[in-house]
């Protein structure tokens, strides 16, 4: 738990146009959290993803359809270790391709490490959400990582895109 209330500046809205992307993804839930795992499978094998589209990384979740804007601990959902791609090649062992349909995102900044990302996230989904006038919408949600990011980092920074109508 933090010490001092989380104050996000307000999102910016982007409309993102669709991506190719390659990636390594496991199924989890929040109670038996997985993402050290996947993220450890993905990172030996990185520079070896041909027609990378920057230095980035994302981390990729997939919520069930009917659970968009309800997700619980123990609901389950799909992880993914990702990076862009301007086309597809001979991947490694464990990666395939992976469509991002874009659309509308809030934009959120999270600063600090992983384990306070849950409190920001809390806030964007009780406090932003809710009187923003929108809604979430059954599409990818994802973190934008840059290279070098360090989920113990303490000045640690990450793009938080949720997908809204």
């Amino acid at each position: 738990m933090l010490s001092t209330p989380i104050t996000l500046n307000p999102p910016r809205i982007e409309i993102l146009p669709s991506k190719l992307l390659v990636v390594r993804s496991l199924e989890m839930s929040f109670l038996k959290d997985q993402t050290a795992e996947l993220w450890k499978a993905f990172m030996p094998f990185r520079n070896a993803v041909p027609h990378r589209v920057g230095t980035h990384y994302m981390s990729m979740q997939v919520y069930p359809a009917e659970s968009a804007g309800n997700i619980t601990p123990t609901s389950i959902f799909r992880k993914w270790a990702v990076v862009e791609v301007s086309e597809v090649d001979a991947l490694p062992d464990g990666m395939v391709s992976y469509d991002l349909s874009g659309g509308k995102y809030a934009v959120f900044i999270h600063h600090g490490p992983a384990s306070a990302f849950g409190e920001t996230m809390k806030h964007i989904f009780q406090v932003w959400l809710p009187s923003s006038g929108f809604q979430i919408d059954s599409r990818e949600h994802f973190e934008l990582l840059e290279e070098g990011y360090s989920p113990s980092d303490p000045q640690a920074r990450e793009e938080i895109w949720i997908p809204i109508k």
